[in-house]
């Protein structure tokens, strides 16, 4: 068994394996015509319970083989130019070699006497990324798995810095189209089914100033303590960014933390065109960002900024077998010191890669493109009779909702518009995502592969059409 190891004595055995597995993913990627095979659960998963794990197949081409038919086959590719469903972005392959580097070395980006020059590679990363923010001179970081767990230790830092004993007194404000991490960090801290205030947004749901001051009022009227705001640059549903220098000022007039979630707006700090969209996220005391969604980076790549590295001190605990308070002392930099995980993957690699090939333009000129590519859809979207569409996209997002001429009743257009996203998915020509506005079922396209064109949007267009338009024609079958 020991020939399984990856050693000095295996090296070639390792080459032939991964150029195999490499290879296999290779013709899959090439000859993929669609986004889903439309699997389902119930024929996929018999045979997955069929595997036994207790006897292994002891020849990589025989697993391979297995796999084709128990994942690679029936995946889903978010490279495929149809796939415009969730915040998921085809990658790049400089990012993809890094994640090859990485495993195999195997780093943990904990302690310095556990990566060495993997450290110094995160921290280069995150002055970069703070630099891009413009958070200023103390500003400091550390990745983290994603978007959640950022928002996290954001909300951790806000929480200490408070300055209150009272945890029923701390309030968090975000608008009510925010990420849903924002309650689930606020239970996780301790904080009262009460802590998180949802503020109202407006048309193009960006969060109501006027509504944040007046909430803000009330907290301080009440003898409450306005622990954070959380401002979204990208929120999951529309894209929108509220307006973040008018909020600056609220945090600012009111002692609040600022928190902005950009883990789907980060694309912005490396746009050519569109950065001012974020501007006011420099005055921020922390900052969420998720490189894998708007950098084109594979899961997982994220990270958690502050404008101040000392507030990073909340989540540090010592250990002696681990980083004794003397390193410290002796500037032996170890990440453990500023992240909430222990053991860490090099993820920061990917990235590194990928600038030191494409370079922040390159990343750039592929999130402005997807961008732009969004205002196009919307273009077609606003000209079709067929459907009514929420808002003009501020990112990459497109929500609207099919609207059948002959048909009045807005739970059986809720059920139409559910019916062809389901069908949609089952026969695998595309994926798209759902949600709800005002009560009603919308659909969502989330456009993040540079690839997808105009030409696409308007025939998954009119498949989604064509599938409402049966389940319609059914429906009023089955009533007459």
């Amino acid at each position: 068994m020991r020939s399984h190891l990856l050693n000095g004595l295996t090296a070639e055995h390792y080459r032939r394996s991964v150029t195999e597995g490499v290879e296999r993913v290779a013709a899959k990627l090439a000859t993929t015509d669609r986004p889903f095979t439309g699997v389902t659960v119930d024929a996929l998963a018999p045979r997955i319970d069929a595997i036994d794990l207790d006897r292994p197949l002891g020849d990589t081409a025989a697993v391979l083989d297995e796999l084709e038919d128990l994942y690679l086959r029936d995946a889903v590719y978010f490279h495929h130019p149809r796939y415009l469903a969730h915040l998921n972005c085809p990658v790049v392959i400089p990012a993809v070699l890094g994640e090859a580097v990485l495993s195999a070395v195997n780093s943990s980006l904990d302690t310095w006497d556990q990566s060495a020059g993997g450290t110094l590679i995160e921290r280069k990363l995150i002055d970069w990324t703070t630099e891009r923010i413009g958070l200023g001179p103390a500003a400091d970081g550390v990745f983290t798995s994603g978007g959640t767990q950022s928002n996290l230790q954001a909300l951790l830092l806000a929480r200490e810095e408070s300055k209150t004993d009272s945890l029923a007194k701390l309030r968090i404000f975000a608008s009510e189209v925010s990420h849903f991490s924002v309650k689930k960090s606020a239970k996780l801290l301790g904080l009262g089914p009460d802590s998180v205030v949802a503020v109202p947004v407006d048309h193009d749901k960006r969060m109501q100033t006027v509504a944040l001051a007046r909430e803000l009022q009330r907290c301080a009227k009440d003898g409450l303590v306005p622990m954070a705001v959380v401002a979204t640059a990208g929120t999951t549903d529309f894209g929108s960014i509220d307006p973040l220098p008018e909020i600056a000022e609220l945090c600012a007039q009111y002692s609040a933390w600022l928190h902005v979630d950009a883990a789907y707006g980060c694309g912005l700090l490396a746009s050519l065109r569109h950065r001012d969209r974020i501007d006011g996220i420099e005055r921020a005391d922390s900052v969420t960002v998720d490189y894998h969604k708007s950098f084109f980076q594979p899961v997982s790549s994220s990270a958690v900024l502050v404008r101040d590295a000392a507030t990073l001190r909340h989540a540090t605990y010592h250990a002696e077998y681990l980083n004794p308070r003397r390193m410290v002392q002796e500037r032996i930099p170890n990440q453990v010191d500023k992240s909430l995980q222990t053991t860490r993957r090099f993820d920061a690699l990917k990235l590194w890669m990928t600038l030191r090939v494409m370079g922040a333009d390159g990343i750039g000129e592929l999130f402005d493109q997807v961008c732009e590519l969004a205002q196009e859809g919307w273009k077609l979207l606003a000209a079709d009779p067929r459907y009514d569409v929420v808002v003009q996209p501020s990112l990459s997002t497109l929500v609207f909702r099919y609207i059948p001429a002959a048909v009045t009743d807005p739970a059986e257009i809720d059920r139409a518009n559910l019916y062809a996203r389901k069908a949609l998915f089952a026969s695998g020509d595309a994926v798209v995502a759902g949600t709800k506005v005002g009560g009603r079922h919308y659909l969502k396209f989330t456009l993040l592969n540079p690839e997808t064109t105009p030409a696409d949007i308007a025939a998954v267009l009119d498949l989604i059409a064509g599938h409402a338009e049966q389940y319609l024609g059914e429906s009023l079958d089955r009533a007459s």
